[in-house]
């Protein structure tokens, strides 16, 4: 059966639910590290709280499914990870904060050093304890966000004396185009990669996100890290997605009403009836994640939900609490008040509501509110 969180409030309360599914990510996972060669590690990257899936709850999962490395974001997050799973690798995506060496330590925390300011502080604690303490370095290759300069690494990692005790535990950096694998920059990364990093092939080395290990083994290298495809997302454009869904959304009808043709419906007056219609008004809204750029007007279509089968398009702009769906096809015993519409799931994907907001799976995923009832369905 379902685990549902603890909460004060019966579930007669809620305006909607989202259930997500732990054995799909899980399941993931799986197909993801089977892809991989014996000799390459399957990550997992588990920041902006498991894509907004439960960072515990996920990660638990994975765990017990055979993930053993993690990745976050922030320290924040790495120590929360940490008391659920008190035996795994967890690294800190956005690297060494001033001042902070203390709690990576005391948590175990291994920081992916971003800077060359962050790589100094951190061969100096090695140095200073004469020994090396197990942290991450990042390599730009092209992205420009965080990481060393291919020349910044080579200058220092080609003075060993500059280096003291300190050994990496991984050298890393990020594709910046992976969501399209024809896109030349994959190419560029991949051999500046292999090229700044040849000289430490004692050193594991990481490339490859999800978009990485659909790619092909050349991107594996020894690690691979994926995020968005565990969560069931799109890693790769314009591609049939391989992945499980794992999350699914649904909201309850509050209301079913008539609307004539020639009038307008919700604020603004942006999409006008061009028949009579029979519309739900659903309780969810895009404080509850569900993004307000997937409106419609009179001149652009919305996203869409899903209502027994049926597909049952927005009607004019989201507001923060409702959403308006056009039902005059849906048959009636479907759309009774109280009733659950699929706004989220196997049948609405994740990426296909991006599209109609303009952006991207990953922000729908990690949008998502906390005012729905949130269940858990079980490893089996």
């Amino acid at each position: 059966m379902p685990n549902r969180l603890e909460t004060p409030f019966h579930s007669d309360l809620y305006g909607g639910r989202l259930t997500i599914d732990l054995g799909a990510i899980a399941q993931n996972w799986t197909a993801l590290k089977n892809r991989l060669g014996d000799a390459t590690e399957c990550a997992a990257a588990i920041k902006a709280d498991a894509y907004g899936m439960g960072q515990a709850q996920a990660g638990q999962a994975l765990y017990d499914e055979g993930c053993r490395t993690f990745f976050v974001a922030v320290p924040t997050e790495a120590i929360a990870l940490r008391r659920v799973l008190p035996d795994a690798v967890i690294y800190a995506l956005n690297g060494l904060l001033p001042g902070t060496i203390d709690h990576y330590l005391e948590h175990r925390i291994r920081p992916v050093l971003g800077s060359h300011a962050e790589l100094v502080e951190w061969i100096d604690l090695c140095k200073g304890a004469g020994r090396s303490f197990d942290a991450a370095v990042h390599v730009d290759t092209g992205i420009h966000r965080l990481g060393l300069s291919p020349s910044e690494f080579t200058a220092t990692f080609s003075k060993p004396d500059q280096m003291g005790p300190f050994i990496p535990s991984l050298l890393m950096s990020h594709l910046a185009c992976g969501s399209n694998p024809t896109h030349v920059m994959n190419d560029h990364q991949l051999r500046l990669f292999r090229e700044v990093t040849a000289p430490h092939a004692h050193i594991r080395r990481s490339l490859a996100n999800s978009a990485g290990v659909l790619m092909g083994p050349e991107f594996h290298f020894d690690l691979v890290r994926p995020g968005i495809s565990l969560y069931g997302g799109q890693a790769i454009e314009n591609e049939p997605n391989p992945m499980k869904p794992v999350a699914k959304v649904e909201a309850r009808i509050m209301i079913v009403r008539d609307v004539p043709e020639g009038d307008t419906i919700g604020y603004g007056a942006s999409h006008t009836a061009g028949r009579p219609l029979k519309n739900a008004v659903v309780a969810a809204g895009y404080a509850d994640g569900l993004l307000r750029g997937a409106s419609s007007t009179d001149s652009r279509p919305g996203g869409f939900a899903m209502i027994g089968g049926h597909k049952a398009p927005i009607l004019g702009r989201i507001s923060m609490d409702m959403i308006t769906l056009d039902v005059t096809d849906v048959p009636d015993h479907l759309v009774r008040r109280g009733a659950f519409v699929e706004m989220l799931g196997p049948n609405v994907a994740a990426a296909d509501l991006a599209a109609y907001a303009e952006t991207i799976d990953y922000e729908y995923l990690t949008s998502l509110g906390q005012r729905f009832e949130r269940i858990y369905r079980p490893l089996s």
